[in-house]
């Protein structure tokens, strides 16, 4: 029977890339690092690391048993979690990751309010612009925004948004003597648009008469950024036209920083999903949590 303790000193090792660091990480010594980590090689009847004298780096089969290894530790994590949690509430760590604007705009004051509940539950909020990889970085919960194509984790579907292509007056008065009237006039525009999408500026488009048509943008973008927000900061100053998130624009189309071009047109909307891992057992305190925000959006929703 393989011992916990040494599959934790062992996840340690590769993340820290060293006996050392892995020892200071877990209050042990680097003598009862290094003996575990031969025991369970002996155990295994493979190598799971090579060592040299600058470095230590984990072999093929190393990898993959690591990968194993981060899930049943997680596993069993969640299984002593829900254990105290019949007992004295909601308890040790929730790891969230979700994106910067829409984490700080919406998810942020969720967890504030969550952590209140529960306030023996220790919470790890990451922002993070790219697809964090939900069981290598040991998140519990990944928000995701968009078209859903990650059919590895279960999905909750928390909600759907409006996307609006926008641009501010200036750019607006310098190009198009103020107003942009049809999809033509947007198509030939100065675009700004999102690294991370595969085709950022290929969308189907619901014209007013009820007409589905493919939009697609004649030129490659003048800007690519890998943020919404560095996308809104450029549309802000005059750059060009960007098509963002309503949640994240509606402020400055009511100030007027900002004009929603051709608001009889409707770009597909998008969703907001709860990843998480799909394993057998699914953590209490995961559960709490979707369910909590599945409540605090709807609430905010009026539904």
């Amino acid at each position: 029977m393989l011992n916990m303790q040494r599959l934790e000193i062992f996840v340690a090792v590769v993340e820290t890339k060293s006996f050392t660091n892995a020892a200071d990480t877990l209050g042990l010594t680097k003598a009862v690092v290094s003996f575990n980590i031969k025991q369970l090689e002996q155990e295994l009847g493979f190598s799971v690391l090579t060592r040299s004298t600058r470095k230590v780096a984990v072999t093929d089969a190393g990898e993959h048993f690591y990968l194993r290894c981060q899930q049943l530790l997680q596993d069993a994590e969640s299984i002593l979690d829900d254990f105290r949690n019949d007992h004295t509430g909601l308890r040790g760590r929730l790891r969230i990751t979700t994106t910067p604007e829409y984490g700080a705009k919406v998810i942020v004051p969720i967890l504030s309010a969550f952590s209140a509940l529960h306030p023996q539950l220790h919470i790890l909020h990451s922002s993070s612009s790219k697809n964090d990889d939900l069981i290598a970085e040991r998140f519990d919960v990944a928000i995701r925004l968009g078209q859903l194509v990650d059919s590895t984790h279960r999905a909750k579907l928390i909600d759907r948004f409006d996307i609006l292509p926008v641009a501010s007056k200036e750019y607006l008065m310098m190009h198009y003597d103020s107003a942009i009237t049809d999809l033509k006039q947007l198509q030939t525009a100065r675009w700004l648009a999102h690294s991370r999408l595969a085709t950022p500026l290929t969308w189907d488009v619901l014209t007013p008469t009820g007409k589905n048509v493919v939009f697609k943008a004649d030129a490659t973008p003048i800007i690519m950024a890998d943020s919404a927000a560095s996308l809104l900061a450029f549309a802000r100053n005059g750059t060009g036209i960007a098509l963002l998130p309503a949640w994240l624009v509606q402020e400055d189309i009511a100030t007027g920083s900002l004009i929603h071009l051709l608001p009889d047109h409707c770009f597909p909307r998008q969703g907001i999903y709860a990843l998480y891992p799909n394993t057998r057992h699914v953590p209490e305190k995961v559960r709490a949590f979707i369910d909590f925000l599945q409540s605090q959006i709807d609430k905010q929703r009026g539904r």
